[in-house]
């Protein structure tokens, strides 16, 4: 057991009585009034006209994917500083990563990087990602991206605004995580929002084997339904639903405890002159689903030292390209992305959850100084 997790999970009562009451409730533990509700919520809370909910995000990624008609062959932009499932979704729809290098201010890829391969070659689709809660510098992406698909990977970046604007509604469509460490969490779960309808629409086909619907709820009904297109099984349980309209009611509150949290980490950290604090952007509202920071000189020691002192810390992230699949597949050996291979040897991420304490924090701010004399 770890003194000092990485993250916990923030729940409270209400959260144990909406799942309990569609458990109590005896039917429609599958397609209850719960998918629409959060649907709705989430909806309401990106400012978008469409949600389709999924099991996880690695499956709304790839639902969306096939919602934005990305065919075998297709070239897709993706950072290599993020989870691996951005890039594994291009390969499950047929289509090919183009690995594009991150800008050192934001860690998200670089729009000028992005424009230049645009320029020499067709992309068909953009995956930018928007690095632990932090809006990438999206605007320059979607205008660099010229004629391609923009589908933003906002899996860390729920409630994070750029200009006001929430991450995840730049583009055609955006892609949420509710996975464990996440800023709400589900467990598993994951979402799409998106303004288009007719992307709304293969969304929801794609979540239920390719069924039109047309009788309603699948196990409430003796009418036959119809199967227009290839589909999967990626719904999600009414009482995932129903942990999820709980956490989404405390979104806000939780956000402002990260903030809060994430600013006394950042006074503390950055008088040590070892330590990078990542800042938050001008007109930006960062929401520290993850709290990195970079270390200028030996990084995996301190990693070490840490564990020893029981606190949890983790690199986040390793190049994708530089994973034995990537370089199997693609003859990746290194080099290929400098920005990212550097960053990737510097980042570190630190404990942080809304209801981190005080004397934790310290904890943590006092064995890093330690560490560094």
């Amino acid at each position: 057991m770890w003194k000092i997790p990485l993250f916990r999970i923030y729940q409270d009562e209400e959260d144990v009585k909406k799942v309990t009451d569609v458990i109590k409730r005896g039917e429609y533990w599958a397609l209850g009034p719960e998918i629409i509700e959060f649907e709705s919520r989430i909806a309401k809370y990106a400012a978008t006209k469409y949600c389709v909910v999924f099991n996880s995000g690695t499956s709304a990624l790839h639902a969306a994917l096939l919602a934005c008609k990305i065919k075998d062959g297709a070239k897709i932009a993706v950072p290599s500083f993020s989870f691996i499932a951005t890039a594994n979704c291009t390969l499950f729809v047929g289509g090919r990563p183009v690995f594009v290098d991150i800008e050192e201010e934001r860690l998200g890829m670089n729009p000028e990087g992005l424009g230049q391969i645009v320029r020499k070659e067709k992309i068909d689709a953009v995956i930018p990602v928007h690095y632990g809660g932090c809006p990438c510098k999206i605007e320059e992406i979607v205008r660099e991206s010229k004629k391609a698909i923009v589908i933003e990977d906002a899996a860390e970046s729920f409630g994070a605004t750029n200009k006001g604007k929430m991450t995840g509604t730049f583009g055609a469509a955006g892609v949420l995580s509710f996975a464990p460490n996440k800023v709400i969490t589900t467990g598993e779960g994951g979402a799409v929002i998106t303004d288009n309808r007719e992307i709304y629409e293969r969304l929801i086909l794609a979540r239920s084997h390719g069924r039109l619907d047309v009788a309603g709820n699948y196990f409430a009904t003796t009418e036959a339904s119809d199967y227009v297109e290839l589909g999967y099984n990626f719904r999600m349980a009414s009482m995932v639903a129903a942990l999820g309209v709980a956490q989404i009611e405390k979104a806000e509150k939780i956000i402002s405890m990260r903030r809060q949290r994430a600013d006394y980490l950042n006074k503390k950290l950055g008088k040590i002159p070892e330590v990078e604090i990542l800042h938050e952007p001008n007109s930006c509202r960062h929401v520290y689903q993850i709290y990195s920071i970079r270390i200028k000189r030996n990084r995996d020691g301190l990693l070490k030292k840490l564990k020893e002192a029981g606190i949890m810390s983790k690199v986040y992230f390793a190049p994708i390209h530089l994973t034995t699949f990537y370089k199997k597949q693609f003859g990746y050996h290194g080099g290929e992305l400098p920005v990212t291979e550097k960053v990737s040897k510097q980042i570190m991420a630190l404990p942080i959850y809304p209801h981190i304490r005080e004397q934790e924090m310290d904890y943590v701010c006092k064995e890093v100084a330690e560490f560094f004399g």
